[in-house]
């Protein structure tokens, strides 16, 4: 991967994690930073799964595999957090 290619997964993950944020109803009690970070890593998993069912490339079906992830790990994370207080 390229230093092009990393930057453009840094960017487009932190469209998704924020998306994901907008998605999800209610209120998440994670600050918009650890959602980037999850929206990173979570379009990381989503293309990695995405290239695992055969999607190759950039495509909008790889995006919203990578939307879905993202939404699911954001819901885990705002949940347990919630839950700490």
């Amino acid at each position: 991967m390229t230093l092009g290619g990393i930057i453009g997964a840094i960017i487009i993950g932190a469209i998704i994690g924020v998306l994901a944020r907008v998605i999800l109803p209610g209120r998440q009690n994670i600050s918009v930073l650890i959602t980037i970070l999850l929206g990173i890593v979570s379009a990381l998993i989503g293309g990695f799964v995405a290239n695992l069912i055969g999607v190759r490339g950039s495509s909008i079906l790889t995006f919203v595999i990578e939307l879905v992830v993202a939404l699911v790990v954001v819901g885990l994370v705002a949940g347990t957090a919630g839950r700490r207080r």
